[in-house]
C-alpha cells in the first residue's frame, strides 16, 4: 500500500511540474517583453531563482533535521543534473543559440560560484555562517550587475522585441497571476515527486550523499527540467539556458548560503570530493562548447546525456560496493 501511494505522489508531481513550466514559460516571456529586458535576464532571475525554490526547501529542512549530507549533496547533484541533464535534453530537442556577451559574462559567474564552494568544503569541511553570509553578499551583487546590465541594454532590446512580435506586450494582473500560480505548481509538484522517491529510495537501503545527489537533486531540479523543456519547445531557448546558469549560481550563493546561515553544513572531503570535481569539469564544460559557434546542439547535448549516464553508473557502483563492503 505504501509503495503505491509513494507511485502516486511521484505521478501526481510529475502532472503538476508539466502544467507548472507552462504557466512560468509562457507569462515570464510576456514579462520580458513589456519590461524591455530580455528574456536571457528574465531566465536567470525571475524563472531561475523560480524553479530553485524547492532545491532551497530541501536544503534547508535536511540541515534543521540533522542531515547536512542531503543539504550538501542536493546542491551539487543538481548543478551537474542542470548542466549534463537537462542541457543535454534541451539541446537534443531544440538546440541552443548564446549571445557572446552572455558566454563572456554569466558562464565564467557560474563557474567562479563552483570554485567558491569547493574552496569551502576543500580546506575546513563545512559552510559557517560567516561563508553564508559572504556567498549571499556574492548574490546580491549578481543581482544588481544583472539589474545594471538590463537598463544599458534595454533600448536595443524593446528595438529586438518590435521587430519580432510588434507592439510590446501588455502586462495585466493576469501575468503576474499565472507567474506566481506557475512557480507555485513547481514547487508543490517537485515537494511530491521528491517525498515519494526518497520513501522508496530509503525502503531500498540508499546511503542519504546518494539519495541527495540523484533522487533529492532530479526531484528538486523537475521545475528547471519542466521551465527549460517547456521554453526549447516554445522556440525560446535563451530562457532555457539563462534559467539553468542562473540556478546553478543561485544554488551555491543563495541556498546554501542561506542554509549555512540558519545552521552551519559540513561533510567530510573525502564524501563529497568526487561529486565536486564533476561539478566543476560540468560546468567549465559548457564554456568552450557555447564559444564554438555560440551553439549548443544535438551533438553536444548527447554528449552531456553521455556524461550524466556515465556518471549515475559511478554512483549506482560505489553505492553496490559500501553496501557488500
Amino acid at each position: 500500500m505504501e509503495f503505491v501511494l509513494n507511485l502516486l505522489l511521484i505521478a501526481s508531481g510529475i502532472v503538476l511540474l508539466y502544467f507548472g513550466g507552462e504557466a512560468l514559460v509562457k507569462n515570464a516571456v510576456v514579462l520580458a517583453r513589456s519590461w524591455g529586458i530580455s528574456t536571457m535576464v528574465v531566465g536567470l532571475t525571475v524563472v531561475a531563482f523560480g524553479t530553485s525554490s524547492p532545491e532551497l526547501a530541501a536544503s534547508l529542512a535536511a540541515a534543521l533535521t540533522g542531515s547536512p549530507a542531503i543539504a550538501i549533496g542536493n546542491v551539487v547533484g543538481s548543478n551537474i543534473l542542470n548542466i549534463l541533464l537537462i542541457l543535454g535534453v534541451t539541446a537534443l530537442l531544440a538546440p541552443i543559440r548564446a549571445q557572446a556577451q552572455f558566454i563572456k559574462r554569466e558562464v565564467p559567474i557560474m563557474i567562479g560560484a563552483a570554485l567558491l564552494l569547493f574552496v569551502f568544503l576543500y580546506f575546513d569541511q563545512q559552510i559557517t555562517r560567516w561563508e553564508g553570509l559572504f556567498s549571499m553578499a556574492l548574490l546580491g551583487l549578481y543581482i544588481w550587475f544583472l539589474y545594471r546590465s538590463s537598463i544599458s541594454e534595454s533600448a536595443d532590446v524593446l528595438e529586438e522585441f518590435d521587430q519580432e512580435y510588434g507592439q510590446p506586450a501588455k502586462t495585466g494582473w493576469q501575468t503576474y497571476v499565472g507567474l506566481v500560480l506557475g512557480l507555485a505548481l513547481l514547487g508543490v509538484g517537485a515537494r511530491l515527486l521528491t517525498i515519494g522517491a526518497v520513501e522508496l529510495a530509503r525502503a531500498f537501503g540508499v546511503p542519504e550523499l546518494i539519495i541527495g545527489l540523484t533522487i533529492v537533486a532530479l526531484g528538486t531540479s523537475l521545475p528547471e527540467v519542466a521551465a527549460s523543456i517547456t521554453a526549447a519547445l516554445r522556440r525560446e531557448p535563451d530562457i532555457a539556458l539563462g534559467n539553468i546558469v542562473g540556478s546553478n549560481v543561485f544554488n551555491i550563493l543563495g541556498i546554501l548560503g542561506l542554509t549555512a546561515l540558519v545552521q552551519p553544513v559540513g561533510l567530510p572531503w573525502e564524501g563529497i570530493q568526487r561529486d565536486m570535481w564533476v561539478m566543476l569539469l560540468a560546468s567549465v564544460l559548457l564554456w568552450p562548447f557555447l564559444a564554438t559557434g555560440s551553439r549548443l546542439g544535438r551533438r553536444e547535448g548527447g554528449v552531456f546525456l553521455g556524461l550524466y549516464v556515465a556518471y549515475v553508473v559511478l554512483l549506482v557502483q560505489s553505492t553496490a560496493q559500501r553496501s557488500m563492503g
